[in-house]
């Protein structure tokens, strides 16, 4: 497999003089004359698990207390605290998202390429790794969202936001370590400069590299990420953002796949050697440019509009096992994957004010927000038969010879677009309403290696919105939400009578009923859904049409923030019951759907010492239930529940605010399945048996992160 390393040169060269003018500064021959001197009162090590404010797309920023969405914040302090390193691990402490190594999916429903995926609200693959080092925060919106983002899978919207220049000038240096050789450097710089602090930047620098978990494997992750804030006047401010990052893994366990009628293994060891290839594995490339203008009307009228361009650079050999029987017999093959480069360039435009009509406020927007997209597949495709194995003796496998990814077409391009009409009106101090809708229009072509169009898919439609919100007191929200949201329709497959023919857009529905309350320094909520959307599948006549319907109720209960000074938290519970209707099979109809648990449970306890200023522990207790194996549900794959435990301690040394972390993950050492997944591509259907992959064995970490 080949590495691409020349690009990322400069980078590992600045975090490693970064760890040496460290090191350096720490052989200083004043500090080997005198004794290193730790004293006075520590600082505090009290972690922020509470987030109060955040942007809710073409609504702008709001109270988190105040909005009719279950929308779940994972903030920097636990993602530092827990010493996180991509976003998909920050969507384990998220009960209502399933799904570690997969688009991510919220209350039983998975997320599409693009459509619900975005970066400070802008429109990104969800397909590619992205370093939770760059991030400020992840959001997670859960339930239907076309009437604010356009149309998109009803399975909630991802945002990550970007790290902003910091107020106070910030030189921050982490030095790293997880099992079994890999190392890691991160410098975090940020601040302002020139007249009236007219510039800000924030600088994130990363280099990790290493054997991981499984023997034989290599983990290697680049990353340098700038912002660079402008000033241009006292309401005008320019907010761009420069990222590339390299995200290498080889070695580690593949895809599982089942032939009809084979059910799920019990879960196996992620570190036997077979499982995986240490010549296989994802080398991807991810390269965002951003710029985003804020321009305010006074107090009351604000202007926002951005663009972003995103490439994603893929190039997949992850194996896949696929068992024949139950007796572990698979055949391995590789290079599956379909598509290896997605540019995105994405558009957002808001103006967002209030106004007061017949003495009732008017929060007002009118908004635009779309991309254009194109997916470019290699010449060379198709699967790579490897051999033969058991799962009680895998084999290891020679390399072959690989396509070449960077040779391609493009095979897609999307163009989407929607102009969003909202108004929330208050009523008064305790009742208030929502209403808002949005008109998208949706284009998609195919081309064939000629770059001739092969297919045409031009669809319109409105997603509307309405919510009742009451507060009976400032502290308290109640509200019920109703959402209607499009996405693009499914194709044919190839031998229905209707091959290659597009469906109409899919229409999703939500009610949902929530209660939010904020008791100090706590944010405590609650939500019951109901969601369907329409199921399409080939029936007797051999006709693919909509037929049926995914139905998923449920229900969520979310903790997050300081129950005393001393112990912090971060929970929350999701009861889900998904089910597919007239499936055209009395098999699968009216079944729990696959890969998918009833109940998940998470909660992170911090508990600072009160005793030992600076020194604080963590526990962290993730639980799923049992999942279906298939659609008929006369298979199911085992629960789990993992247990991590973590310490800090933080201090001063020689003048300078030290952090020392440690953490050991699956502390029990459970083997489990960390995902169940069905192979389609827009969610859910009846015919497959799905794929899973193992969940990471006992790993330990450990960082020291210094205040230069």
């Amino acid at each position: 497999m080949s590495f691409r390393r020349p690009r990322f040169r400069a980078l590992s060269l600045a975090c490693a003089g970064a760890s040496a003018s460290f090191a350096v500064h720490a052989q200083d021959p004043e500090l080997l004359l005198a004794p290193v001197v730790i004293s006075g009162p520590a600082p505090s090590a009290l972690p922020s698990y509470q987030v109060e404010r955040i942007r809710v797309g073409p609504l702008g920023e709001k109270a988190l207390l105040d909005t009719p969405y279950s929308i779940s914040v994972v903030p920097t302090a636990l993602a530092t605290n827990q010493q996180l390193e991509s976003v998909r691990e920050a969507f384990r402490f998220i009960a209502s998202v399933q799904g570690e190594n997969i688009r991510p999916q919220t209350r039983g429903l998975q997320a599409g390429v693009v459509q619900n995926t975005r970066v400070d609200g802008l429109n990104v693959a969800a397909t590619t790794d992205y370093p939770i080092e760059e991030f400020e925060r992840i959001e997670v919106l859960g339930g239907l969202s076309g009437a604010l983002y356009g149309p998109a899978n009803p399975a909630g919207t991802f945002n990550f936001v970007f790290k902003r220049p910091t107020d106070a000038p910030l030189r921050q240096f982490t030095i790293g370590y997880a099992s079994r050789q890999s190392l890691l450097e991160h410098l975090d710089l940020g601040g302002h400069f020139g007249k009236d602090d007219t510039f800000g930047y924030r600088l994130n620098l990363l280099n990790q590299n290493g054997e991981s978990y499984a023997p034989g494997s290599r983990l290697r992750r680049e990353l340098a990420s700038l912002a660079f804030d402008v000033r241009l006047n006292r309401d005008t401010r320019l907010e761009t953002n420069f990222s590339t990052y390299h995200y290498l893994d080889t070695g580690f366990p593949g895809t599982f796949a089942l032939a009809r009628g084979v059910p799920f293994p019990g879960a196996l060891d992620p570190t036997r050697q077979g499982y995986g290839q240490t010549w296989a594995g994802d080398d991807n490339v991810t390269n965002i440019y951003s710029a985003t203008l804020k321009h305010d009307f006074g107090e009351d009228w604000h202007l926002t509009a951005g663009l972003l361009r995103e490439t994603s650079d893929r190039a997949s050999t992850v194996p896949t096992l696929t068992l024949a029987n139950a007796a572990g017999a698979y055949t391995a093959t590789t290079a599956t994957t379909t598509f290896s480069l997605d540019s995105i360039v994405s558009n957002n435009l808001a103006l967002n004010g209030r106004t007061w009509l017949a003495g009732m406020s008017h929060d007002l927007v009118i908004a635009n927000t779309g991309f254009f997209w194109n997916r470019y597949t290699p010449f060379q495709t198709g699967a790579i038969t490897l051999g033969r194995g058991n799962l009680a003796d895998p084999a290891s496998f020679a390399e072959p010879p690989l396509p070449d990814f960077s040779n391609r077409f493009r095979a897609v391009r999307t163009i989407q677009q929607s102009l969003t009409l909202g108004d929330t009106i208050g009523f008064n101090s305790q009742w208030s309403a929502l209403l808002a809708a949005s008109q998208s229009w949706i284009s998609v072509r195919n081309f064939n290696r000629g770059g001739s169009t092969t297919s045409r898919y031009d669809a319109s439609g409105i997603s509307p919105t309405a919510s009742l919100i009451y507060k009976p007191r400032p502290n308290m929200t109640a509200y019920l939400t109703y959402a209607d949201s499009l996405q693009q329709g499914d194709s044919a497959p190839s031998g229905s009578a209707n091959a290659g023919e597009s469906l109409a857009p899919y229409r999703s529905r939500e009610w949902e009923l929530g209660y939010k309350l904020e008791i100090d320094t706590m944010n405590l909520g609650l939500a019951l859904y109901r969601i369907q959307r329409p199921y399409a599948y080939v029936g007797a006549n051999n006709v693919f049409a909509n037929g049926g319907e995914q139905v998923n109720r449920g229900l969520e209960l979310s903790a997050n923030g300081a129950v005393s000074r001393d112990l912090h938290v971060y929970a929350g519970l999701s009861l889900l019951d998904p089910r597919l209707f007239d499936t055209g099979s009395a098999a699968t109809s009216d079944k729990q759907i696959l890969g998918l648990s009833k109940l998940v449970f998470n909660a992170l306890i911090d508990y600072s010492v009160p005793r030992v200023p600076g020194l604080a522990f963590n526990l962290n207790v993730n639980h799923a239930s049992r999942r279906p194996g298939n659609y008929s549900d006369t298979d199911f794959v085992d629960g789990y529940t993992v247990l991590d435990l973590g310490a800090r301690y933080q201090t001063r040394i020689a003048g300078r605010k030290v952090v020392l972390r440690l953490a050991v993950d699956n502390l029990t050492n459970r083997q489990y399945w960390a995902n169940i997944a069905p192979t389609g591509q827009n969610g859910f259907n009846s015919t497959d048996n799905g794929t899973g992959t193992l969940g990471a064995p006992r790993t330990v970490r450990a960082s020291i992160q210094v205040d230069l």
